[in-house]
């Protein structure tokens, strides 16, 4: 009777160690996939991070293109300004107002309000 009292100790100090080792396992394995989503989502080089680069990414390349078609327009214009005769006469009167000898400026303004 006695041993059958310590075999049933014994089985549940077994089972009780068991459950002890489970909960300890699988707490150390909840924590470490809790840190590693952590470190993934709000790291250094986390998700987060990842999305504010590819924004600023995206509006620097906006950028450039602006710039780039701005650069076309402005050699397009270095260009006409070092060949074509009407198109400095053009930018000299709009620009400067300027005239020929025998021409008359006449420039309206607006009424202010």
């Amino acid at each position: 009777m006695r041993g059958r009292i310590l075999q049933s100790n014994l089985r549940q100090q077994v089972t009780v160690e068991r459950k002890r080792r489970n909960v300890i396992f699988f707490t150390i394995v909840v924590l470490a996939f809790l840190y590693i989503g952590t470190a993934l989502l709000f790291g250094n080089m986390g998700f987060l991070k990842y999305l504010k680069l590819a924004k600023t990414k995206n509006r620097l390349e906006t950028e450039i293109s602006t710039i780039d078609n701005e650069n076309k327009s402005l050699k397009k214009q270095i260009t006409a300004l070092k060949s074509d005769n009407y198109y400095i006469e053009k930018y000299a009167r709009e620009e400067y107002g300027l005239a020929k000898p025998d021409e008359y400026i006449f420039q309206f303004k607006e009424n202010e309000r």
